[in-house]
């Protein structure tokens, strides 16, 4: 078996006409298998805020855990977003079988779409205006 190394830091990738810089990857070893085999397998190892992230939205779960006084109501939440989301899988699945309707949701979703980007995203006031209805609406949400 016959090792060989590639640094992956090399000139940035283009992807999509995006310069991408992979900064959080580390030169790995590729190894090539015979020619009958004719297979490389790469192995990747992404550092970086990921695995912080992940801890830190594991703590605050943790935190709320610890702080709740009323677990029966947590876990009981927790079962119905599980069931909804279950039910609501099922429900699109059981739409998507009937004959019809798929392709006139799919009609509507372009009319509605073609209607958003005239009313709203072709002309300047027009997208000032949307900025305006997105800023208030996240106020209202957050209270501010």
């Amino acid at each position: 078996m016959a090792s060989i190394t590639i640094g992956l830091l090399s000139p940035p990738l283009l992807i999509h006409g995006r310069k991408t810089h992979f900064r959080n990857l580390h030169i790995v070893p590729v190894s090539a298998f015979g020619e009958s085999q004719k297979r490389i397998s790469v192995v990747v190892k992404a550092t970086g805020e990921s695995s912080e992230s992940s801890l830190n939205i594991l703590k605050s779960v943790q935190n709320i855990w610890d702080k709740s006084e009323d677990r029966i109501a947590l876990v009981g939440l927790g079962f119905t977003g599980i069931v909804a989301l279950w039910a609501s899988t099922n429900l699109v699945v059981a739409i998507d079988k009937l004959p019809l309707i798929p392709s006139a949701l799919e009609l509507i979703g372009i009319l509605f779409s073609s209607w958003f980007v005239y009313r709203y995203l072709l002309f300047k006031p027009d997208r000032e205006e949307l900025s305006k209805i997105i800023k208030t609406s996240i106020s209202d949400i957050l209270g501010q």
